[in-house]
């Protein structure tokens, strides 16, 4: 019998959580509340722009303190991308304090897709950044799966994604 998935949010667990994002030109600030409630749907706080008129010069920053990470892990573990996650969360791991991207437009089917390093998408993204001791041990746990009984992960190993985002082809001998 398989014990069940510990459930966490990064929230009440000694993390800091900050989702950021950056709403330009025409860019619809009331759709990007909708991609952002989808992924973190307990945020609280958030003032969102509205629908802008045409032309647009806006450049708003967004920044929301203390967001619960729990839907994005169970879309993660739902999507079954958790070894992309573990690699994609700790590409940027510096110490205690990582940070990564997800792509608003996949946000807003409720989807999570990580963005490349260096590349932003069409529709943005939002940057998430997260701080706080044992932060390692936490991005391990927060991916767990079975499968890592039988092909145990480390942050950076030799099965992690290439940088570009192309997946490591392996296999056991």
């Amino acid at each position: 019998m398989t014990a069940p998935r510990v459930r966490l949010t990064g929230v009440d667990e000694g993390l800091d959580v900050i989702v950021r994002t950056r709403i330009r030109g025409a860019e619809d600030g009331e759709r990007i509340a909708q991609a952002f409630s989808a992924l973190f749907p307990d945020a609280r706080d958030v003032a969102w722009p509205a629908k802008p008129t045409y032309p647009s010069e806006q450049d708003i920053s967004i920044e929301v303190q203390q967001v619960p990470l729990d839907t994005v892990l169970t879309k993660l573990h739902e999507q079954r991308i958790l070894d992309t996650a573990l690699d994609a969360m700790g590409t940027n791991l510096d110490g205690d304090v990582t940070t990564f991207t997800v792509e608003r437009v996949a946000a807003m089917a409720g989807k999570v897709t990580f963005g490349l390093p260096g590349h932003t998408p069409l529709g943005g993204v939002f940057t998430i950044e997260i701080r706080g001791e044992g932060l390692t041990d936490w991005l391990l746990a927060a991916t767990h799966h079975p499968g890592r009984a039988h092909v145990p992960r480390q942050l950076g190993d030799e099965r992690a994604m290439d940088g570009d985002g192309e997946a490591v082809t392996w296999f056991e001998r």
